[in-house]
């Protein structure tokens, strides 16, 4: 699911009001998640230890997110089916299925290549 990393940036900080609130679940390529309220799929995607979101459909590399603001694209994931949707933007929900984006048609929204 992620590469091996001995010593990950992104890591969540401990607030005493985080304890309290329950986590929410989802799914990335089949396997649980847990996030806390009001993140980003992103952030819940790092702080898991995803590494790569998405494969460049031109020459296959891992691509991840880069800004976290909506400007670069490198965070697309598939929602419930639902290609080339951005993890930074989109607030993680319970039950969410997420997957990585793999094919030009995903990245595109077209018809392939």
């Amino acid at each position: 699911m992620h590469s091996q990393q001995t010593d990950f940036v992104f890591r969540r900080l401990e607030r005493a009001e985080d304890s309290s609130a329950p986590p929410l679940h989802f799914t990335f390529e089949g396997a649980p998640v847990a996030a806390r309220r009001g993140e980003s799929l992103a952030t819940a995607l790092l702080a898991a230890g995803v590494t790569d979101f998405r494969t460049n459909p031109v020459d296959g590399s891992a691509r991840a997110p880069h800004c976290l603001m909506g400007v670069c694209f490198e965070c697309l994931v598939e929602i419930a089916g639902v290609g080339a949707r951005q993890a930074c933007l989109t607030p993680v929900a319970e039950g969410m299925v997420v997957s990585r984006v793999t094919s030009p048609r995903d990245v595109t929204g077209g018809e392939g290549a």
